[in-house]
């Protein structure tokens, strides 16, 4: 019997591919953390969902240039890194693992 590869993401199933557009996110909750997948030119990303300037939901901010806006002031956060790339947010957001299969998304925390 081999045991597990203990640095293998664990994926949990959150929702359906097509309950997300290009250019849209989500907010779902995976182990007790609040996270948001956004689709930004066909890829799913996966981040902390709330800013960490004043906790409002990075699911619904708008998207530019490869990074989710703040929908209330406006700070930016790399999809792909999670780094505050603008004020006035100075700290980043942590990013998971996310996948497609079978028209389900996954995301490992």
């Amino acid at each position: 019997m081999s045991e597990a590869n203990s640095t293998e993401p664990e994926f949990q199933t959150v929702g359906l591919s097509s309950e997300i557009a290009d250019e849209r996110g989500r907010g779902y909750e995976v182990k007790g953390i609040r996270v948001a997948v956004i689709r930004h030119e066909g890829k799913l990303h996966a981040l902390d969902e709330m800013c960490t300037h004043a906790d409002a939901s990075l699911a619904f901010g708008p998207i530019r240039e490869g990074c989710v806006m703040c929908p209330w002031h406006y700070a930016e956060f790399n999809l792909e890194t999670g780094e505050a790339m603008s004020g006035p947010a100075c700290e980043g957001v942590k990013t998971y693992p996310v996948r497609e299969i079978d028209g389900e998304i996954q995301v490992a925390v």
